[in-house]
C-alpha cells in the first residue's frame, strides 16, 4: 500500500473495527502504531452535524437530541494517547468525509510513536467551532448525550491497547452530559 499520510485517532478510531468500517479494510499491524499528541486535550465536545437520537434519562424524554462524541481542545499542559494509521489518499478521503465536521489538522511535529520511531506526516480531527457550539448549546438545553454504544467501543479498544493506555484515556474530563442508550436516526434522512 502507498502510504499518504498517518491519521492520529484519539476516540472510535483506535477501535479497529471502527476503522476498517469507514475505510474498507482491515488495518494490519505494520499500518498502526500507539502514540502520544501533545499540546491537545481530548473532551466530550463534539456536536454531530448529521446523527440524533432519542432516550430517556432521569425522567426525561428526548426526542431528537444531539449525539455527542469526543473532540480535541489545545492545551500546552496535556497530552492525548491514541493510535496512529497509516491512509492512502482515497481512504483519507473516506475518513473526511465521516469527519466531515472536524477539521483535519497536520500534528506532525507534536506526536511521538511509543516505539520512538520516525513519522513522516501525521493528521487528527479537532472538532470545528460550530460542532462545539452545536454541543455547549444542547448541553445547555438538555438535549445532548453521549451514546452508549460509543462510550463501551472507545473504552474496550483503549482496553485493547493495555491497562496503562485504558487508564489515560479514563483520566479524559468527565462529560457533562449522560451516556445513554439510544435510537439513532440522521438528519435528512427519510
Amino acid at each position: 500500500m502507498s502510504a499518504d499520510a498517518w491519521i492520529f485517532g484519539y476516540g472510535s478510531l483506535v477501535s479497529p473495527t471502527s476503522m476498517a468500517t469507514t475505510i474498507g479494510r482491515t488495518v494490519a499491524d505494520v499500518d498502526v502504531a500507539v502514540a502520544h499528541l501533545d499540546g491537545y486535550g481530548r473532551r466530550w465536545n463534539y456536536g454531530s452535524m448529521h446523527l440524533r437520537g432519542d432516550w430517556q434519562h432521569d425522567g426525561a424524554i428526548v426526542t431528537q437530541g444531539l449525539v455527542v462524541s469526543l473532540g480535541l481542545v489545545e492545551s500546552d499542559h496535556e497530552s492525548c494517547n491514541g493510535v496512529i494509521v497509516r491512509v492512502t489518499a482515497d481512504e483519507l478521503a473516506m475518513l473526511d468525509w465521516r469527519e466531515r465536521d472536524y477539521e483535519r489538522t497536520d500534528v506532525t511535529d507534536t506526536i511521538r510513536r511509543d516505539d520512538g520511531a520516525r513519522i513522516e506526516r501525521v493528521m487528527t480531527y479537532v472538532p470545528r467551532p460550530s460542532a462545539i457550539e452545536r454541543y455547549e448549546t444542547a448541553r445547555d438545553r438538555r438535549q445532548a448525550g453521549i451514546r452508549q454504544s460509543y462510550w463501551e467501543l472507545v473504552a474496550a479498544a483503549f482496553g485493547d491497547l493495555g491497562a496503562d493506555h485504558l487508564d489515560r484515556y479514563e483520566a479524559t474530563p468527565a462529560p457533562d452530559v449522560p451516556v445513554v442508550d439510544m435510537t439513532l436516526s440522521m438528519l435528512g434522512a427519510p
